[in-house]
């Protein structure tokens, strides 16, 4: 990718290559911190005391930034969620917004342990500035040398691709110009100006996007002009501008559009049709599906006609995308007029439950685009080499990036006709108890280590939305699998567990589906930290049949016992929820299950 450490006279305090080895000093924060970069050694003969002096200037206060045991900061600005330490005295210096924003009576800031605190999304409330971009502006202030993009955030992980135009690149390129343009370094938004001007005919179209955004936010009218240009040309069609663009960059489009067409291959538009197509796009917005299904009945378009399912991949909720594939009229594998399917436009979005939603129905990951792109490719090529490599602990989130692309790659290895055991626990089949008990258990320990998986796959198998299963946490402290309703009949009770067998056998398959080593790490928990679980299937067929027996007979007794102490709670007048939710009752929660 070009380099955004050009040498310039304009943005450098020394004339000698700072990057000359293509190293960089610059590390991602949690790294161990770069030592200052030693002054070049002065010109042949000595002479250029100016320049040897301007070089060691730079390094001394290049210093101030990266010493980490000695730290004489008076502020702090949060970047995501993070502080980072800066010198007000300095970035006063360098630029007149900093200038202006500490001389402000009473501006500073939220006080932390004494030092002044900003947060980098007040600072900059119209885009993004990640920690990365900031942290490489900050040090482009101290030195007035500009260094090289950390490859983590400015490179995709796409293996085939030449990161000289991918998202990454263009994302960091766009980060540091949000920066430099309202923090007003002036020779530093011309230097990466230039640079964004040459991704423009480079990268795909998508990716133009934010680049045509920055330039409209910082009013650079050079770079927007080209941008418009370069959209102008492409196929990009009017859903996309309305949506994503500014309305004057976006009408100015649709001018040039129609003044470049000769007027004798102007395609002629249905305008009744065009209107039925915006009011079905427009039910989407406002996730309402059942006025789309009226929509559709009274004007004879289908979802295909108005690309319906396109639309709501792209930009609807994943419950109006789950709720529109339910009404199961609408080609999953269908390509719009620029040759993507539903799926393609999930992959940009970087949504799993879309994705998700979309792959359950039958959508193909081994569809391609024009230019011979899966959604898989698509993925990766939008994703930073940091979310994807990143390791995540158990407990935390994992990126939506990855998880996106660890389900498309999963779905094309998969063979379809190999029919997976996965929805059945390894208990006794007919034991419904022991089944629910044993889900209950493996979906609760899934959301404590793996929270965004298990959530979506929840999500999709509508595991969360019964009203006998609102959530596992809950379930498990107060609503123990042997509560009693003392009106509901054994046929009823028998169905509500059933319809709770049946979603959380749907969360575990598609666990097993998309989530695959998440799986693994669940068996081999289970196997190891509730071994009495799997008591029951032990032994020869005569032991189980024995164990089996003398298990329904202590259930019998210990459900009659609970259903004894539930209504005799109810009489008293004491609260289920408060007696289920203590330790005790927990305790005793699983005991039984070990009985």
């Amino acid at each position: 990718m070009p380099n955004l450490t050009e040498p310039s006279s304009s943005i450098s305090f020394a004339s000698s290559s700072y990057l000359s080895n293509g190293s960089s000093a610059y590390h991602v924060p949690g790294g161990t911190a770069p030592s200052p970069s030693p002054p070049p050694a002065a010109p042949e003969g000595g002479t250029n005391l100016e320049v040897l002096s301007l070089s060691k200037l730079s390094s001394n206060l290049e210093r101030l930034l990266l010493d980490t045991e000695f730290d004489c900061t008076d502020a702090e600005i949060a970047v995501e969620g993070a502080p980072v330490g800066i010198h007000r005295c300095i970035l006063a210096a360098r630029s007149r917004f900093f200038r202006d924003l500490f001389s402000r009576e009473g501006s500073g800031g939220n006080r932390q342990e004494g030092k002044p605190r900003y947060v980098m999304n007040e600072l900059v409330p119209g885009g993004r500035i990640g920690r990365e971009a900031f942290m490489v502006f900050l040090s482009y202030l101290y030195t007035g040398k500009l260094r090289a993009a950390p490859q983590d955030v400015s490179i995709c992980v796409d293996r085939f691709c030449a990161h000289d135009a991918c998202r990454p690149a263009i994302g960091f390129a766009v980060e540091l110009l949000y920066a430099s343009s309202v923090f007003q370094i002036a020779e530093l938004v011309s230097l990466l100006q230039r640079r964004l001007l040459n991704f423009v005919d480079k990268a795909m179209v998508e990716d133009v996007i934010p680049i045509l955004q920055v330039a409209s936010h910082s009013k650079l009218n050079q770079l927007l002009s080209h941008c418009v240009q370069r959209v102008a040309r492409s196929d990009l069609d009017d859903i996309a501008l309305e949506k994503e663009l500014p309305q004057e960059v976006a009408e100015e489009i649709r001018l040039l559009r129609r003044e470049s067409q000769p007027k004798e291959s102007t395609a002629t538009v249905d305008p009744m049709l065009e209107k039925r197509i915006k009011r079905i796009h427009r039910a989407l917005d406002s996730d309402d599906v059942e006025l789309v299904k009226l929509l559709l009945s009274e004007s004879g378009v289908t979802l295909d006609d108005a690309y319906a399912l396109h639309y709501a991949a792209a930009y609807s909720d994943s419950k109006v995308v789950a709720e529109l594939l339910d009404l199961g009229s609408a080609n999953v594998n269908l390509k719009n007029d620029r040759g993507y399917t539903p799926l393609h436009l999930a992959a940009m979005r970087r949504e799993p439950a879309v994705i998700v939603s979309l792959l359950t129905k039958g959508a193909s990951a081994l569809e391609t685009t024009a230019d011979g792109q899966n959604a898989v490719r698509i993925c990766r090529r939008l994703t930073r080499a940091k979310d994807y490599f990143t390791r995540t602990e158990q407990g935390q989130e994992s990126n939506k990036n990855k998880i996106c692309i660890d389900i498309l790659e999963r779905e094309i290895m998969r063979n379809p006709l190999a029919a997976e055991d996965s929805a059945t626990s390894p208990l006794l089949a007919d034991d419904l108890h022991m089944k629910l008990l044993y889900l209950e258990n493996r979906v609760a320990f899934a959301r404590l280590f793996f929270p965004a998986e298990a959530k979506l796959a929840m999500e999709i198998a509508h595991a969360n939305t019964t009203s006998e299963f609102t959530g596992i946490a809950k379930s498990r402290s107060s609503s123990n699998l042997r509560d009693v309703d003392l009106n509901e009949t054994p046929v009823v009770q028998n169905k509500r567990l059933r319809s709770r067998v049946d979603a959380l056998s749907k969360t575990v398959e598609l666990g097993r589906r998309y989530f695959p080593h998440c799986s693994q790490v669940l068996d081999k928990f289970l196997e190891d930290d509730l071994p009495d679980v799997f008591y029951l299937q032990k032994g020869t067929p005569d032991e189980q049949k024995v164990k089996k027996l003398r298990f329904c007979e202590l259930k019998e007794d210990v459900r009659k016992a609970f259903s004894k102490d539930k209504a005799g709670s109810l009489l008293s007048g004491l609260s289920s929820s408060s007696s289920s939710s203590s330790p005790k009752s927990e305790e005793k929660h699983h005991t039984f299950a070990r009985n």
